[in-house]
Order: structure tokens, then C-alpha cells, then sequence
């Protein structure tokens, strides 16, 4: 059997189907067919399917913890409460609201992960739009996708893409880490906003927003929600400060919160588990299992190998050709499986921090072009479904050309000229 062909075959298949979802069945349905059939064609053996899908463990219990953080907020109010704040500090500017959300999305990012912006920030910043009688809210919930792969590169901590890469290697230290990554991140997130402002300029002027929103009250269980995020945003920051992987406080987190938080109200937490997005979880074992056939291609060698021969060439050259393909590789697999596959070349091809850099920067930030190239994204839009709302493919592409490019750009020139 030529396992090479059917592997890039399936794969293909595979991203064809995330990305347009025949049949409107959900993007995990494509992902575990695709890890189906590499297990029943006998491409990889069953040991190995296992050993991709475990490979993963950490990332699914990191988003099982933010996940149920998330929707405990959102039951209990939180978000509605949030929401009336920002309304009265827009005081009635559509183009206030648009930046206070975008600062609000780089702190909820950089400090919480960029899926974290996806299931906590995007149903507070409807319910805002929803509050202040907002006529299109799509500019604003644009915001919570773009600043969410943007930013998740200030710290290891805002992107699980982050840990994956770095999966059999060592996370580089924090002070190592801030040197390297800064400055492209503050790139990242300045033209990001510049060039979403200007593709949504119209909407905003066209806009009108309320400039008084009565404010819920915050009730016990909500503001005990919103203690549990303030503080597992603290423990992700000394966790990753010690280099421990950030799975299982962050599910610890998300589970000691909301059982605290039912038992006060005392609610069954039947409500809260099915609120949860659970196809992400097969979703992401189904891409993993995909990569790790794709690794007995040879084409995670060949492509260390030639990351290596351009890196001593040239390592401008590195810098610009691995994060620009890499970002748009991520798109075409989505960023987490991408994640993996470019962090076993990485550390294979022993290159620069720089270059490593750029691998990083175009897995994190490169997504901002589709709707399924990452999984915050993917998160994004189940909590647009959510609301009643949907962005095609064609209509988030549209956008994710003018945002993402110049924005991967600039980060990887400022991270080229540094030194």
C-alpha cells in the first residue's frame, strides 16, 4: 500500500471537511473519520494512533477546565454583568467599545489563552452588543477571533499551540521567552488592530450604541465565577514560571470552581456539563492522530532537513520561508496539529531561537486566515452558534487577508532585525 498517498489523502479529505462541514455535520465528525480510516487502512498501527491521540492529553484537560470556567460564568451572569460595564464606559461610541473590547481581549489572551478568549470573552462581548441595542455586533465578536491567535504569543501561557510545540523539548525560560517574543507580539497586536479597524470602519460609523445600560446585580455564585478565572489566570502564570505543563491545574481550576459554585447555589451540574463544547475534545485527538501519521511520511524529517540547510545558509531566509509556511500550513490542518508536527522539525533541526521564533509566530498568529486554523477559532464560532450567529468561510477569509498578512509580516521582520 503506498501509505505516503493515502496519508495526504486523508489528510487532505480531512481539513476539506473541518473547513466546510458537508452536510452541516460538526467539524470532530471529519476529524475522527479521518482518524478512522488511518487506523482501519493500517497506515500507522493501532499503538501509535493511541500514542497521537495521547499526545494531546494536556491540551484537552487545559480546555475541559477553561470550558467548564466559562460556562459557569455564563450561567451565573457574570457576563451579562461585565457586558454593562464596558457599555457605560463607551458611553454610547461604537469606536470606544470596539477598543475597550480589543484591550480587554489582549489581557483575557495574554493571560488566560486565546481559547479562553474564544469561550469566555465572545458571549460577554455579545451580550454587550446585545445591552447597548449594537445593530450589527459581528465588528465586535470579529475582535474576540483575531485578538485571540494575535496575542497568543506574549507568554507560553496564551496559546495551547505554545505547549504543543514544544512537546518532547524543553519551554524556553520566561525571561528567554519575553526577548524573544515582545516586540513581534506588540507588532502582531498593533497592526491587527489597525487593519480590523479599517476592513469594519464602515460598520462602526454606521453604528449607534446605547448610552445607558441598567447593570445587573452581581450575585454571589457570579462573582465566586469571576474569582476562579482571576485566579487561575494566577496560577497559569506561576505554573508556567516553574515550567510545569498547565493541563491539569487549569482543569483542577475549572472543576473545584464549579463544584464550589453548585454547591453554594445548589444546582446539579447536569446544566453546566452539557453547556460544554464537548466535540472540540475529539476534534483535536482526530488532527493529532492525523499528524502523527503524517510524521511516518518522512515529511517532518525532510522538512527539519531543509529548515536546517536554509537556517545555515541564511537566517533571514529561514525566518521569513518557515513562518510564512507554516502559517499557512496551519490553516490547512489547523494550528494544533500544525503545532506539533513544526515543533518535532524544530527541535530536530536544532535551529536559532529566531527561527524557532518564526515557527512559533507563524503556528500562533497564521490562523487569523480561516475559520477553522485554529481551535480558538473553531471555539469562536460554536459560541457564535450559540447566539443564533454564523461567519462563513468566504466572508472570514475576506477579512483574514487583510488582517493576517501584514500582520505575520510585521512580526517577522521586527523579529528578524532583533537582536
Amino acid at each position: 500500500m503506498n501509505a505516503p498517498f493515502y496519508t495526504s489523502a486523508i489528510a487532505a479529505a480531512t481539513a476539506a471537511g473541518v473547513v466546510t462541514r458537508p452536510f452541516r455535520l460538526p467539524e470532530a465528525v471529519w476529524a475522527v473519520a479521518g482518524a478512522t480510516l488511518i487506523l482501519i487502512l493500517g497506515i500507522i498501527p493501532p499503538d501509535e494512533v493511541w500514542s497521537g491521540i495521547t499526545k494531546g492529553f494536556d491540551v484537552y484537560l487545559f480546555l475541559i477546565g477553561m470550558m467548564l470556567l466559562s460556562e459557569l460564568a455564563r450561567r451565573e451572569g457574570l457576563f451579562d454583568w461585565i457586558a454593562a460595564i464596558a457599555t457605560s464606559y463607551a458611553n454610547g461610541s461604537s469606536r470606544r467599545l470596539f477598543v475597550l473590547v480589543y484591550v480587554v481581549g489582549i489581557i483575557v489572551t495574554t493571560l488566560l489563552s486565546n481559547d479562553a478568549t474564544a469561550v469566555v470573552l465572545t458571549p460577554a462581548v455579545y451580550a454587550a452588543c446585545r445591552a447597548a441595542n449594537v445593530k450589527d455586533p459581528l465588528p465586535y465578536l470579529l475582535i474576540c477571533a483575531f485578538i485571540a491567535n494575535a496575542a497568543s504569543f506574549v507568554l507560553p501561557i496564551s496559546n495551547p499551540a505554545n505547549l504543543v510545540i514544544f512537546a518532547g523539548g524543553e519551554m524556553p525560560p520566561l525571561s528567554r521567552w519575553m526577548g524573544t517574543f515582545l516586540v513581534p507580539s506588540i507588532a502582531s497586536i498593533a497592526i491587527t488592530f489597525i487593519t480590523l479597524y479599517w476592513s469594519q470602519r464602515r460598520a462602526l460609523a454606521e453604528d449607534t450604541i446605547a448610552q445607558q445600560v441598567a447593570r445587573p446585580e452581581l450575585t454571589l455564585s457570579a462573582k465566586l465565577a469571576g474569582g476562579g478565572l482571576i485566579l487561575t489566570a494566577i496560577l497559569l502564570i506561576a505554573v508556567s514560571a516553574m515550567h510545569l505543563d498547565l493541563g491539569i491545574p487549569t482543569f483542577i481550576a475549572g472543576a473545584v470552581t464549579t463544584l464550589l459554585v453548585l454547591a453554594i447555589v445548589r444546582q446539579s451540574p447536569i446544566g453546566i456539563i452539557r453547556g460544554v463544547s464537548w466535540s472540540v475534545l475529539p476534534l483535536v485527538a482526530g488532527l493529532f492522530v492525523i499528524v502523527e501519521a503524517i510524521n511516518h511520511t518522512g515529511v517532518t524529517a525532510m522538512f527539519a532537513n531543509e529548515l536546517s540547510a536554509i537556517s545555515t545558509q541564511s537566517e533571514a531566509r529561514a525566518i521569513t520561508i518557515a513562518g510564512a509556511s507554516v502559517a499557512f500550513l496551519s490553516n490547512l490542518v489547523n494550528n494544533l496539529p500544525a503545532g506539533l508536527f513544526a515543533g518535532s522539525a524544530v527541535q530536530a533541526a536544532h535551529v536559532s531561537d529566531r527561527v524557532a521564533g518564526a515557527v512559533l509566530i507563524g503556528v500562533d498568529l497564521g490562523p487569523n486566515l480561516s475559520v477553522t486554523g485554529s481551535l480558538a477559532t473553531i471555539l469562536w464560532l460554536s459560541a457564535l452558534r450559540r447566539e443564533g450567529l454564523s461567519v462563513s468561510a468566504s466572508s472570514f477569509l475576506k477579512v483574514g487577508v487583510v488582517v493576517m498578512i501584514p500582520a505575520l509580516l510585521a512580526s517577522l521582520a521586527v523579529l528578524l532585525i532583533g537582536h
